[in-house]
């Protein structure tokens, strides 16, 4: 979940910096379309809200649709030829065809964004919300991975809160690459004490006498936004804030040698995902 900002004036596709390939030369030049993000990723439903103008629903689509394939090439690693890239965007993006899209409905006040795990759908607010997907769809895969890690997982749970709770994980060369990742963001790096991370989020939660920042789901989130805004492709619809943000400044984002470690985690268990999803998807635990 994401807390609301007011831009200033309307969104256009030039309101976000992005520096990456060109995905859309594949669709012929075509710009594409919310109906075309739903087929091409396979998303199990695409819902835009009542008071999104057409115009918006034209630069919205097209934003999500370079940030979705961005995000896929960064999960990847390397960039892939385009059967390749079309499998892992069905497979891991919308994980499985499991995963809902909301743009401009389904939010909450005063929230950008957010991810609801009983309809399995994560929702972008029609100004505020670009930005934030990064954040929330790592939640959406943080709790699609928990049955797929942990055995007896509840419905509604998270794998970094199971892992945190020393839960039984099933037994997984991809499991054990997940946990090193969790145990980058949550402990210290002797793995003895609590992280920098952990207790940064949960001073200012004492400071705002709230309990959210120190959550395991809601560090793992801002940890893989780091890791995705540290990539070498740069897309300010899909991640922003992990640097220079009030939040980054705060701690509430990995940094310095433990903003690296996280990363090296995040990097070797993705590609081992992928490269096993490619391998044999049907096959693969996750």
């Amino acid at each position: 979940m994401r807390k609301s900002g007011k831009p200033t004036t309307a969104l256009t596709e030039r309101s976000f910096y992005r520096a990456g390939p060109d995905h859309r030369s594949v669709l012929g030049g075509v710009i594409p379309d919310f109906l075309t993000i739903r087929q091409l990723f396979d998303f199990r439903g695409v819902e835009i809200g009542r008071w999104v103008k057409q115009s918006e629903q034209e630069y919205a689509a097209a934003c999500f649709y370079d940030a979705l394939c961005d995000l896929t090439q960064i999960l990847a690693g390397q960039p892939l030829p385009t059967a390749k890239a079309l499998r892992l965007r069905r497979e891991l993006i919308s994980l499985r065809g499991t995963l809902a899209l909301q743009y401009g409905r389904g939010g909450r006040p005063g929230v950008s964004a957010h991810y609801s795990p009983l309809q399995r759908s994560f929702a972008l607010a029609k100004n505020a919300g670009p930005g934030s997907i990064a954040h929330e769809w790592f939640h959406a895969f943080d709790h699609y991975i928990a049955a797929k890690a942990f055995t007896d997982a509840p419905a509604m749970s998270f794998a970094s809160s199971l892992w945190l709770q020393n839960k039984s994980a099933i037994d997984h060369p991809l499991n054990a690459l997940l946990g090193d990742c969790f145990k980058a963001i949550l402990l210290s790096a002797d793995g003895n004490d609590p992280s920098p991370l952990f207790i940064a989020s949960a001073t200012q939660d004492k400071a705002l006498n709230i309990h959210y920042y120190s959550q395991p789901e809601e560090l793992c989130a801002r940890a893989f936004e780091a890791f995705i805004q540290d990539a070498g492709i740069k897309n300010g619809f899909l991640v922003k804030g992990s640097k220079k943000s009030v939040e980054a400044q705060s701690g509430l984002y990995p940094q310095d040698e433990q903003r690296h470690a996280i990363n090296l985690a995040f990097g070797r268990y993705f590609s081992a995902l992928c490269q096993a999803l490619l391998r044999q998807p049907a096959e693969s635990n996750h």
